[in-house]
């Protein structure tokens, strides 16, 4: 019998924590069979990026996933045998006696954030016991080398993308009232946290000589949007035009909307985690913005991957790149912003063939939801042994 799994995930400020979540216990009941229940203590958070979410339901099922409200006090509950604790969410205190005093215990497991950094491989799968319960706790680092937890992907993922490439696109523009592309014209989405950057990025946009229809879904960056354009406000539907560009503010997209937004445009512009690794499996060009940390702290991750992105690229293409990446994440040893463009749009034809080729690549490291299945596989058949 398939082991029951629980997954908590504790909504911050944004909305990739619980994106990553609901694309594991998805893929956890599609792909392997398996009875997972998903906490989440904010399912207004989690409705806007899948909307038959009910927010005023405690329990509900939605793609074969028994979503749970993620209550404090915490109701007794009964934890199951597999224990996913998303990005160090602190588990209710009651969950955790009750784990105490299973036998065997649950494994339990810490999902850690993705990172290219070369540290990530040595951490991954280490054991952490509890100072005070008979409990263990396992470090799972998301990474992009084969030794890492991989990388989180659909197995039909490739196949969804190129059908949707092959023949749904034009029907997708047709919803938010364009056509396909010009043959000149090139189609950006933006999907960024406020950017000081920003404002020049426009502006090089404004002054090009082919067209760029820039596609925005609603989020934080729409205030900072309003006021270079001098508007109050920028509702869903708006089309502004400035020059070459032309701004569209798009609603706020489900996760399988934003994929397809992903795989129309011809340039990414994405944040965070989940909106990240998703521009990489969509086999475009893409420019990162990392979740900006304290004391810049969030640079060395971005390093990491953009030096192991670029590492097959030539020198051009690459230093291109780095310029654009590093310049949009507030690095100051770089080129203004409208000559990081220009280098990009230079080599542009290159990097957009890197793009697919390095989405091939990214299948060296493995996805994560199988290497995570046979890591608890692994320790529940240990403990199968250990307690005859």
């Amino acid at each position: 019998m398939r082991a029951t799994w629980d997954i908590f995930c504790n909504v911050v400020d944004n909305y990739g924590d619980v994106g990553i979540a609901w694309r594991l216990a998805r893929g956890l009941v599609r792909e392997h069979g398996l009875a997972v229940r998903l906490w989440v203590d904010d399912l207004h958070a989690f409705q806007r990026i899948w909307p038959a979410i009910a927010t005023d339901a405690d329990h509900q099922r939605c793609e074969g996933v028994l979503v749970c409200a993620w209550h404090t006090p915490f109701a007794t509950t009964e934890p199951a045998q597999v224990v996913i604790e998303a990005f160090g969410c602190a588990l209710p205190e009651s969950y955790l006696t009750a784990m105490s005093v299973q036998s065997p215990p649950p494994v339990w497991i810490n999902l850690e954030y993705l990172s290219a950094e070369p540290w990530v491989a040595e951490h991954h799968g280490l054991p952490s016991p509890h100072p005070r319960l008979p409990l263990i706790k396992y470090f799972f680092f998301p990474g992009y080398t084969p030794d890492t937890g991989g990388l989180l992907a659909e197995a039909d993922l490739a196949e969804r993308r190129a059908i949707f490439v092959r023949s749904e696109a034009a029907a997708f523009w047709r919803q938010f009232g364009l056509g396909v592309p010009q043959a000149d014209e090139l189609r950006v989405s933006l999907f960024a946290y406020e950017n000081p950057a920003l404002p020049a990025l426009l502006d090089a946009w404004v002054s090009e000589t082919r067209p760029v229809t820039c596609l925005v879904p609603e989020g934080r960056v729409i205030p900072q949007l309003a006021a270079w354009l001098a508007v109050p406000g920028l509702p869903a539907g708006e089309v502004h035009r400035r020059g070459a560009l032309r701004l569209h503010i798009l609603p706020f997209l489900s996760q399988d909307a934003y994929d397809h937004l992903l795989w129309a445009c011809g340039l990414n512009f994405v944040r965070g985690e989940d909106s990240c690794v998703r521009a990489q499996w969509a086999a475009r060009p893409f420019v990162w913005q990392a979740y900006p940390q304290a004391d810049a702290a969030h640079w060395d991750k971005m390093n990491a991957l953009q030096s192991r992105y670029t590492e097959s690229l030539d020198g051009l293409a690459a230093r291109a790149v780095s310029a654009m990446w590093r310049h949009w994440n507030g690095v100051q040893d770089t080129p203004g912003m409208a000559e990081c463009w220009d280098a990009w749009r230079a080599r542009q034809a290159e990097i957009e063939r890197h793009a697919g080729v390095w989405c091939e690549r990214l299948r060296q490291a493995g996805r994560l939801t199988d290497k995570l299945v046979d890591f608890v596989e692994n320790k529940l058949e240990c403990r199968v042994f250990s307690n005859p």
